[in-house]
């Protein structure tokens, strides 16, 4: 297990051995505080830790402060270039800034940042993709490899470290899932600073899903990563419930449901898409002191073998609901009492 220096965004700690947090982005135009808001506290409901919101001028920057207001969460602002606009983003305050020093111009500037940064313990992060590479490193290396991603990332770090800043995490994302864990593992060998793992551009949630989990998974395993963002086309709600999937099936969240269910055959006797879906949106909110492993199964025949090793299972087909717990029947009811009859038995036994 990689020990990583501890951070704090708000009241999120990351790296030092803190749970592994799970980051989004709003799609809104962050101008646009009532919509942004609204899409914060629908991330804040499915247990986003961490927001980020992109700042393209000052109109935005401004808005931060009564978005601010309006959360619960820590805010990240988005600077490309224009440290005005962090600074300003500073006033208004924000909890994180992702920025790279060495795209904002003169010293003075990065001065500027990083002294109102650290007077208000704002950390950075420094944020490398395959494309956003400095042009001599892209030259050296030809292509965005690996090594240049580390390369670029590091050399934004020995920027702020030359002001004496060490308030930072690092990124070096990439579409590439190889080429992303070749650079995370290189930069843990390197530096102890918290890293943020992602695949950039993964794509929509059915491609985005595979690319992240394998990436994002790959790096977690090998206890490599403290905070994560999956980086999905579409509502940004699905990059935090594919995020905390990830989590529990490496056993680094310790709360919430983890849905087993059988992938369906000729002896299907219910829908089960739709039984699975009912009791996503019905456990989605529950806050479990542990977790709890929730079989759903499509047909009574091979219930009680299936649900043995979750906590709690269900099983129908034909009219007939049967409900286990630990292995074992402890009722059967209507088929058309599924959900309700799981969820009381949730409630009653798991539910704080």
């Amino acid at each position: 297990m990689r020990q990583s220096r501890q951070i704090s965004v708000g009241d999120v700690k990351i790296g030092g051995g803190a749970s592994v947090s799970v980051q989004s982005m709003t799609i809104t135009d962050t101008r646009d505080v009532i919509s942004t808001v609204s899409q914060i506290k629908k991330l804040e409901e499915a247990g986003c830790d961490i927001v980020r919101v992109a700042v393209p001028d000052m109109d935005a920057a401004v808005a931060l402060g009564a978005i601010k207001k309006e959360i619960k969460i820590p805010l990240i602002s988005d600077i490309h270039f224009d440290y005005r606009l962090a600074l300003e983003s500073i006033e208004q305050g924000v909890d994180g800034m992702r920025i790279n020093p060495g795209n904002i111009g003169a010293k003075y500037r990065i001065r500027a940042v990083v002294d109102a940064c650290r007077e208000r313990r704002i950390p950075i992060r420094i944020g490398v993709n395959s494309g956003s590479l400095q042009k001599d490193i892209l030259r050296k290396h030809k292509h965005p490899t690996a090594e240049a991603l580390v390369e670029s990332a590091m050399r934004h770090v020995q920027i702020l470290e030359d002001l004496d800043f060490y308030d930072m995490k690092i990124s070096v994302k990439s579409s590439d899932v190889r080429k992303m864990i070749s650079a995370y593992r290189m930069l843990a060998e390197k530096t102890e600073y918290p890293l943020h793992l992602g695949v950039t551009e993964a794509g929509t949630p059915g491609m985005g899903t595979v690319k992240s989990s394998i990436g994002i998974g790959a790096l977690l395993a090998e206890g490599i990563g403290d905070t994560i963002r999956v980086s999905l086309t579409g509502d940004p709600v699905e990059e935090i419930v594919v995020g905390m999937n990830i989590l529990r099936s490496l056993g680094m969240k310790n709360n919430g449901i983890e849905l087993i269910s059988c992938p369906g055959c000729g002896r299907l006797e219910i829908d089960l898409e739709k039984l699975v879906s009912e009791v996503e949106q019905n456990v989605a909110a529950f806050n479990l002191p542990r977790p709890v492993k929730v079989a759903i199964l499509g047909c009574v025949v091979n219930g009680p073998g299936e649900a043995s090793e979750a906590d709690i299972g269900i099983a129908g087909g034909r009219g007939k609901g049967m409900l286990y717990r630990d292995g074992k029947l402890v009722k059967s009811f209507r088929e058309a009492d599924l959900v309700g009859e799981l969820v009381k038995e949730i409630e009653k036994n798991y539910v704080n």
